[in-house]
């Protein structure tokens, strides 16, 4: 898959800064163009082609794409002769449909062998999201967590979710992923520094939906039940995400991870001596049978730390078997 997104660069087009944006547009759930309050649809653009047209225009506003790159994207190899008459005959509809008498100040303008839209003249939700996230990373956490909200309660439903045929749309969709991952673990992370555990597992839970196999945001989730007082729910995580790495990656979590476990397992032996003498026993024979070999006991001692073990897991052992 070839890429063509760019991302939000420097503006090229020169447009007064306090111009009011002449259209306002949705990518995210439905597609939607508003023009002074009006919505328009693809069939006042002309048909699918063009609103694809302007689509792609959009996820680069401010940056042109020449008339090559869009006809690779629209037509790919079935490009013909006629391709470029064709394209520039859907420019002019959308061009009446968004900017009616305005064919030199309106969004839409020519540059460089192709087209680009003034981001000035637009207002579009994929960059607000945006803007929202770099705001919010300029911010004290306090006063970033609402942007970061803001933000992903724009980005709520899917981006381009209405063009499931083209792979433009699809690599913008996994950038757009990608961000929105990033932005659910920071959002999470900053919950659990403001105390609001419960707001931290609810996003990060989202993040681990979207990628199973992030590591940092199973970390977040353990910590976040920690932080919640709630060991059993976070142990349950943390089985959860070890089989799952073991299934698809043939490898354990990393050390931040087994440390917050860890943590966990203490917390929850904390209410029940017997569960505590337990897991005393194994984290000493864990530590005698693979930990570092520097701390040598006496061999009184040490026959006798290995009995106790022995004797509290066994007795655990037999009573779970009895139990069950």
């Amino acid at each position: 898959m070839s890429s063509f997104y760019l991302g939000k660069s420097e503006n090229i087009v020169d447009s007064p800064k306090e111009t009011a944006p002449s259209i306002s547009v949705r990518l995210f759930g439905s597609f939607e163009v508003r023009r002074d309050g009006v919505a328009l649809t693809a069939a006042d653009m002309g048909g699918c082609k063009p609103r694809h047209i302007l689509e792609i225009l959009l996820l680069n506003l401010g940056t042109p794409v020449s008339k090559t790159r869009l006809i690779d994207l629209l037509w790919g190899a079935g490009a013909s002769d006629g391709s470029v008459a064709t394209l520039e005959s859907y420019i002019s509809g959308i061009r009446r449909a968004i900017q009616p008498g305005q064919t030199k100040t309106g969004p839409l303008r020519t540059a460089n062998s192709g087209y680009v839209l003034d981001p000035t003249l637009v207002d579009l939700d994929l960059f607000r999201f945006r803007d929202l996230v770099r705001d919010a990373g300029e911010l004290p956490p306090a006063e970033a967590y609402p942007l970061m909200l803001e933000a992903l309660e724009i980005s709520a439903e899917p981006l381009l979710g209405f063009e499931l045929a083209s792979d433009w749309a699809e690599e913008a969709r996994a950038r757009h992923t990608a961000e929105k991952v990033a932005l659910q673990i920071l959002a999470a992370e900053t919950a659990a520094l403001l105390d609001k555990p419960d707001d931290a597992v609810n996003l990060v839970q989202a993040a681990i939906r979207a990628e199973p196999l992030n590591e940092r945001a199973w970390t977040v989730l353990v910590t976040a039940y920690e932080q919640a007082g709630l060991p059993a729910e976070g142990l349950s995580a943390y089985d959860r995400c070890r089989r799952l790495f073991d299934r698809d990656l043939g490898c354990s979590p990393g050390p931040a991870l087994q440390e917050a476990h860890l943590r966990l397992l203490r917390q929850r032996a904390e209410s029940n001596s017997e569960l505590s003498e337990v897991l005393a026993a194994l984290l000493y024979l864990g530590e005698r049978l693979n930990g570092p070999k520097s701390r040598q006991l006496p061999a009184a001692e040490s026959r006798r730390m290995h009995e106790n073990a022995g004797r509290v897991l066994d007795s655990f052992l037999q009573r779970v078997r009895a139990a069950v």
